[in-house]
């Protein structure tokens, strides 16, 4: 789908890249508010990251704590707390209610500087913006470790963006790497089918059985408001015993072992330099963020993240964004917060457009 002709020579107020939780609250908001502006999404159908999560997977608190503004998230018609199907049904829901201007599958390649405007290419084609709110998140940028040796292994290797469920693993010999939510969620279920080895740098931190993660979202918001820094890479910390998790500690399969020091072709060695021969590996390292587009405006950093500040890029004025973690603002990156960051921007747009207006 390419943008509609009427954009051809247009400057659109406020472009939003990225039609996922954090693009469907902005839009909320900035509908609320008559702003003008269109959200442009890569996805061929409503969701965002959700639709590409593995098969089981679950949020770690009730629908109603994890639901973008004005409009709860259903209960669930089944135990437990909602899946990624359940999820992925709200978005598309939540994008419907609300007649949210999204344009898919619109894929932004560049971003650019143009006159009293920032130019943004999506599907070969040119679109103009005063202000543009980069809210692509991290899930097209998966993170996988430097180790040495690993381009040497011959077996299996994927990260958790890219796994679907156990039924590939039955009876194999698989390592499950990374000690946040996602290893914690994908050793669960794998250990039940394979031979499997959870493998964290340190031992994982769990939290009560009783607390969920209304506590894991609060906990890490005060966190950074304290300045006490990033939380680890691969989750928000603290690991939520959602069923699957519970069952697995209850059968013994939650004990995780420290790194290993390099790969081979068949396998991986361990510090005190013994050997153990694998079928596969499966990474739940963690992501970066998804800007690439950005980098003719100079404004990615090394470390890949953008200088803001109350998510304003330092470099370009006319850009924000949102959801890619902490450095985003608290928990931006998460159903929870998703509405506390957009809610905040959405002023700050308002008022950039007034004055670009003026």
């Amino acid at each position: 789908m390419k943008p509609d002709i009427e954009d051809r020579g247009k400057t659109h107020d406020i472009i939003i890249i990225g039609g996922g939780q954090m693009g469907l609250s902005l839009g909320y908001y900035l509908q609320r508010a008559g702003a003008h502006f269109i959200i442009l999404d890569a996805e061929d159908g409503p969701g965002g990251a959700w639709r590409h999560g593995w098969d089981s997977l679950r949020l770690f608190s009730p629908a109603g704590y994890s639901s973008l503004p004005g409009w709860l998230m259903p209960p669930p018609n089944h135990d437990g707390y909602p899946t990624r199907g359940d999820v992925v049904d709200y978005l598309a829901r939540y994008e419907d209610r609300y007649q949210l201007p999204v344009r898919r599958p619109v894929r932004v390649t560049k971003v650019y500087r143009g006159e009293n405007c920032l130019e943004v290419i999506a599907n070969e084609e040119r679109l103009a913006g005063k202000v543009v709110v980069c809210a692509t998140g991290t899930w097209s940028r998966p993170h996988i470790p430097e180790i040495p040796g690993r381009q040497l292994f011959q077996g299996v290797q994927l990260h958790s963006a890219n796994y679907a469920s156990p039924d590939d693993y039955v009876g194999q010999t698989i390592l499950v790497v990374g000690g946040g939510n996602s290893g914690a969620q994908i050793m669960a279920e794998i250990a039940s089918v394979a031979r499997a080895l959870w493998v964290t740098t340190q031992d994982p931190r769990f939290l009560p059985d009783d607390v969920d993660g209304r506590v894991l979202f609060e906990r890490a918001v005060a966190r950074m408001m304290a300045g006490a820094g990033d939380t680890p890479v691969g989750g928000i910390g603290d690991i939520v015993m959602v069923p699957p998790v519970k069952a697995a500690r209850d059968r013994g399969d939650l004990v995780s072992v420290r790194p290993f020091m390099r790969m081979t072709p068949t396998g991986v060695v361990w510090p005190d330099g013994s050997a153990t021969a694998i079928d596969g590996v499966i990474w739940c390292t963690g992501f970066q963020p998804a800007l690439d587009f950005l980098r003719p405006l100079d404004v990615v950093e090394t470390n890949g993240q953008v200088l803001v500040e109350r998510q304003r890029s330092v470099r370009e004025p006319r850009l924000l964004l949102a959801g890619y973690g902490d450095w985003t603002g608290p928990g931006s990156a998460t159903l929870m917060g998703a509405a506390r960051t957009a809610r905040d921007i959405a002023s700050q747009l308002v008022i950039m457009v007034s004055d670009a207006a003026e």
